[in-house]
């Protein structure tokens, strides 16, 4: 379930593309976050080998081709990426981060209370 898999992982350095997405995930409670507001290099040059990062860009074809380069650079920084996130997305309708918020918070209420 894609909360399950947001509160395991709200902890990682998380890099998105602007302000909105980084918002959302503030309202997730997010707060390692790095926004995509200077060249890719400069974003990508903030971390070391052995980090770990997950990449939450949008779903859409900028987002898929921001996320291609982002994790081919950061590869071969040694930073490990890990797509638990973005993997779970994939099986959601959402295509921007900016929607990640109301789309829990709907699906949370939607899901009957024991």
């Amino acid at each position: 379930m894609l909360q399950d898999v947001l509160a395991k992982k709200r902890h990682l350095p998380t890099i998105v593309e602007g302000k909105r997405d980084r918002i959302a995930l503030e309202q997730l409670g997010f707060s390692h976050i790095f926004e995509l507001d200077r060249p890719l290099f400069a974003v990508v040059e903030q971390f070391e080998k052995g980090d770990v990062v997950q990449i939450l860009t949008d779903l859409d074809k900028k987002g898929k081709e921001l996320y291609g380069r982002l994790r081919k650079d950061l590869s071969s920084r040694g930073v490990k990426v890990d797509n638990a996130v973005r993997d779970a997305l994939f099986d959601t309708e959402l295509s921007h981060i900016e929607g990640l918020f109301r789309y829990v918070q709907r699906n949370s209420m939607d899901t009957p209370r024991r």
